[in-house]
């Protein structure tokens, strides 16, 4: 009798573990599960202030509006690089959903997520059916690796003079009151 629970237990631990291997929403849930008891959360005590010229990188949504980053100048800028096939970026959207929520009707910050695959029809379909209201764009320009080396999620924010103020590559909890408190602040400084 014992030796079949240990079988039974062995069993439905090894299913668990091919479920958080192979379905990618189940790892997304995992991650998210840990985020809300307080790991990953972004580190933005010390924010770095590289002056960068943002001018020819761009973007464009599914409706053909074209943005350049040298464009924005005066206006804090959230670029997220992301993918609808990566359980980190699955797992981190809600809370960039709700920070975005939280800051949509704010003229002075510009929310930009950038679909790394490029392919805005399956992007925006995610969105959609998950119900994240998030504006998404594909790059249609070269990136400075010093902004997007190629690890997803990656998450940058500018001040309002374009300068580099925070970079985090890997899952991070973005609804921390210290990225809107963060936020708030880069509004303010000119």
């Amino acid at each position: 009798m014992k030796f079949i629970r240990k079988n039974i237990f062995n069993a439905l631990f090894v299913a668990f573990l091919l479920i958080i291997v192979f379905v990618p929403d189940a790892k997304a849930l995992l991650i998210r599960g840990l985020m809300e008891i307080g790991l990953y959360s972004p580190a933005v005590n010390q924010p770095i202030k590289t002056a960068m010229d943002l001018g020819g990188i761009r973007f464009q949504d599914i409706n053909g509006k074209k943005v350049d980053l040298g464009d924005l100048k005066g206006k804090v800028i959230f670029l997220n690089f992301w993918a609808t096939w990566c359980p980190p970026c699955r797992a981190e959207m809600p809370s960039i959903n709700k920070l975005f929520k939280q800051f949509q009707h704010d003229q002075q910050i510009v929310f930009i997520f950038a679909d790394a695959d490029g392919d805005l029809p399956k992007s925006t379909k995610f969105m959609r059916n998950r119900k994240y209201e998030m504006p998404v764009f594909k790059v249609t320009s070269s990136i400075p690796e010093q902004i997007f080396s190629g690890s997803l999620p990656t998450t940058v924010i500018f001040d309002k003079q374009g300068r580099l103020s925070f970079r985090h590559e890997g899952i991070a909890n973005y609804a921390d009151q210290k990225i809107v408190d963060f936020l708030n602040k880069l509004k303010t400084n000119p």
